[in-house]
């Protein structure tokens, strides 16, 4: 059975296929279904971007579907960029540096102390029938002085982590994969996964019975 993972962003695809590697499930994306659609984000929480998200594409391909919706919260600015994290401050898609470098200057005068900050990712599983759960992971951190280091993308650079004592984008792969806000949303969700694919699976087999589809003997 396939799972579709419902992102645009070629690094999230990759950190997902990574951290459910051990589902029993075909993991296939956008590109690969021929699905060149992308629905207006229009919900003012993680939560109903990411429930949107997962049922509007679940509908189209008629698989079990996984999308999220994460951002970077920083106490200091509101909670700013949240939601508005992707497309902060005007940026587009690949504008990464542009959009910590916009961070780094609102907080330039900021102290240590006053710069905490987390990670925080929303993950909705949804099947073809309507029926979708969600997950969440949270890190927390600090927002660094500078930029430093080469892995992961979006705001990894500028996230510093006491416990490791850097930031998520001086972490190895592995143990990004491990600790981050996405991998602890997406271990939330294995049951999820499973319930619904399962669940899926059953209303498919119910249909061909219907339908006086034969089954394998």
């Amino acid at each position: 059975m396939k799972l579709l993972i419902a992102t645009n962003n070629p690094g999230k695809l990759q950190e997902y296929r990574l951290l459910l590697r051990d589902l029993p499930l075909d993991i296939t994306n956008l590109q690969d279904e021929g699905i060149d659609f992308e629905p207006e984000e229009t919900g003012a929480t993680f939560d109903e971007n990411a429930i949107l998200k997962a049922s509007t594409f679940a509908g189209r391909s008629g698989l079990l579907t996984l999308a999220d919706d994460s951002g970077l919260e920083i106490d200091k600015l509101g909670g700013a960029p949240g939601v508005h994290s992707a497309r902060y401050g005007g940026t587009r898609r690949g504008e990464d540096v542009r959009r910590y470098e916009l961070v780094l200057r609102q907080l330039k005068d900021v102290p240590w102390a006053e710069r905490t900050a987390r990670f925080r990712c929303v993950v909705a599983i949804a099947n073809p029938t309507g029926q979708v759960r969600t997950a969440e992971g949270v890190i927390e951190g600090i927002i660094a002085f500078e930029s430093q280091g080469e892995h992961g993308f979006g705001y990894d650079p500028i996230f510093f982590i006491p416990e490791f004592d850097c930031t998520m984008a001086e972490l190895p792969p592995e143990t990004k994969n491990r600790i981050s806000h996405r991998a602890r949303a997406a271990q939330a969700a294995l049951p999820i996964i499973r319930k619904l694919g399962k669940r899926a699976e059953q209303e498919r087999r119910n249909l061909s019975s219907e339908f006086g589809e034969p089954h394998p003997e």
